[in-house]
């Protein structure tokens, strides 16, 4: 999964995303939920400094820069148990 850096307003939304050195702003309201981590598929006890089990995803809907009439692109950003930072997931373009 490629890290990217996402941009938070202090309430703990999404506000934009970036990704390969380009601004991606969000477009259409985010969602987030949790998800349970296998971690037991890769390893046989729990990693170190792994302190939950459950790890954080939003998806966004997100806009190359700030021009609101460029084409939505769905994004699942996943939070990186032990740095804190985000991965991308999956990203689609929808089509228009």
């Amino acid at each position: 999964m490629e890290h990217v850096m996402m941009r938070m307003a202090p309430d703990g939304r999404p506000l934009a995303v970036t990704r390969g050195g380009r601004e991606w702003t969000i477009g259409a309201e985010p969602v987030r939920w949790f998800e349970r981590i296998s971690w037991w598929e890769a390893e046989r006890r729990m990693p170190k400094g792994l302190g939950r089990v459950d790890i954080e995803v939003w998806q966004v809907q997100v806009r190359l820069g700030r021009n609101a009439n460029s084409a939505l692109t769905t994004m699942e950003l996943v939070r990186d148990g032990l740095g804190g930072g985000w991965r991308l997931r999956e990203s689609v373009a929808d089509a228009a």
